[in-house]
């Protein structure tokens, strides 16, 4: 039976507008965004086209996440760690219409591009039209960014629309608390100190280079409460009770090229204050409770599909569900069946209070060893600077955990 609503009220002009990130930036797109839109238009490059991006976190860099979807093309962001062939790779799979790469590169390989009809980018942006009228997507739906994946699985291409990063925009504010307004731990209490900074993210590694500072990197205390987000792997409790001890606030999140970012959180509750600080260190490092932007999120068993017990023990495969999750991997049917399997997107990943990718836990005697766990155990000596576990082949136990540990400065052998 169809479902029908009070009214047959159609959408209109004045009442729907399509979701996206770039109305955002409508106030401020003056001159370089809209120029590089117009620019890229004006080379027929727009809707279904991709444009990459191979460059630092430079200026360049960031108007290109908004002048290319406002011409209506997709942007595809080129991590520059990457070598030739990978590279050559991602831009014949995305087929991508223009690369935009950084100036950074060796002289001889610019004159060489240059010569066979690059364009320099202040010239290229020359060609557009500071007036240039851009108009948000008809279907919020339209991809606005491919970006390809690292890690455990092959590398696939993530395809993000525009519906989904305008609600991450959002999320990513409220859930941080944020108002208006090459990392080193001495460069970080500098900018805090000279800039007021009272933001930034970073890998659990950069918060453990700031809590293992030595004191001439370092101003303490902080001039103000700095709030801190970090995901990409479990931050150990010892380092988030050192960022605390230190004045930092860290808020520990996990989420997925596939959604957007950060898609779990740690939500704090106001109860964990009175709580020993080691105590709230080990609160802090779980991350259960899904972002705003995302309606749905379990952890279901692999056998049964059904949801787990939430005990912090049992191990299960983490689903999601919303608009906070990718329109699918690029040119891989198969791939999309599978992820998208039974209404949920499933992530490769271990379980809420992420003890580990779940093709990284360790199986020793049929026992599941989670490497996080015994990383955590280790970062607990006043001694460690650095551990990472890994499974190792063994003859009885058909595997079983190998340590590898980095000492803090002044520390023998």
């Amino acid at each position: 039976m169809e479902m029908k609503d009070i009214d047959d009220l159609p959408k209109n002009a004045a009442n729907y507008t399509a979701l996206t990130p770039l109305c955002f930036l409508e106030r401020a797109a003056t001159v370089h965004p809209t120029r590089k839109a117009v620019a890229l238009a004006n080379r027929s490059v727009g809707l279904s086209s991709t444009v990459a991006v191979i460059a630092p976190n430079v200026p360049a860099s960031y108007e290109a996440h908004f002048g290319i979807p406002m011409s209506g093309a997709v942007i595809n962001p080129v991590n520059i760690q990457l070598n030739a062939s990978t590279i050559a790779f991602l831009l014949s799979h995305s087929r991508s219409a223009v690369v935009i790469v950084d100036q950074g590169c060796n002289p001889k390989t610019l004159r060489y591009a240059l010569g066979q009809g690059a364009i320099d980018y202040e010239k290229f942006l020359e060609s557009g039209d500071p007036e240039f009228a851009w108009k948000p997507p008809q279907d919020e739906w339209q991809s606005i960014s491919l970006s390809y994946t690292s890690g455990t699985t092959a590398s696939q291409g993530v395809v993000l629309h525009h519906r989904g990063a305008y609600l991450m925009s959002l999320s990513n504010p409220l859930i941080w608390g944020m108002n208006e307004g090459a990392v080193t731990a001495k460069g970080v209490y500098s900018a805090i100190a000279k800039y007021g900074v009272t933001h930034f993210c970073a890998a659990p590694v950069v918060l453990n280079s700031i809590v293992n500072a030595p004191s001439e990197d370092t101003i303490l205390p902080l001039p103000h409460v700095v709030r801190v987000m970090t995901a990409g792997a479990a931050p150990p409790p010892a380092v988030l009770f050192g960022m605390s001890q230190r004045g930092f606030r860290v808020t520990y999140t996990y989420g997925l090229s596939e959604t957007y970012g950060p898609s779990t959180v740690c939500a704090w509750k106001p109860e964990w204050d009175s709580l020993p600080p080691e105590t709230q260190a080990r609160l802090n490092a779980r991350q259960g409770v899904r972002y705003i932007g995302l309606e749905g999120l379990e952890v279901i068993s692999t056998q049964t599909g059904h949801p787990v017990p939430a005990d912090g023990k049992t191990i299960g495969e983490i689903v999601m569900r919303g608009n906070l999750v990718m329109k699918g991997y690029l040119k891989n049917p198969k791939a999309n069946e599978e992820t998208f399997a039974n209404g949920w997107f499933h992530s490769p990943d271990g379980h809420i209070e992420i003890k580990d990718r779940s093709k990284d836990i360790i199986i020793s005697g049929g026992e599941n060893i989670s490497s996080v766990e015994v990383e955590n155990s280790l970062y607990m000596h006043p001694a460690v600077l650095e551990a990472s576990v890994v499974a190792r082949a063994d003859e009885l136990w058909g595997e079983s955990p190998c340590a590898f540990v980095t000492l803090k400065p002044n520390v023998s052998d």
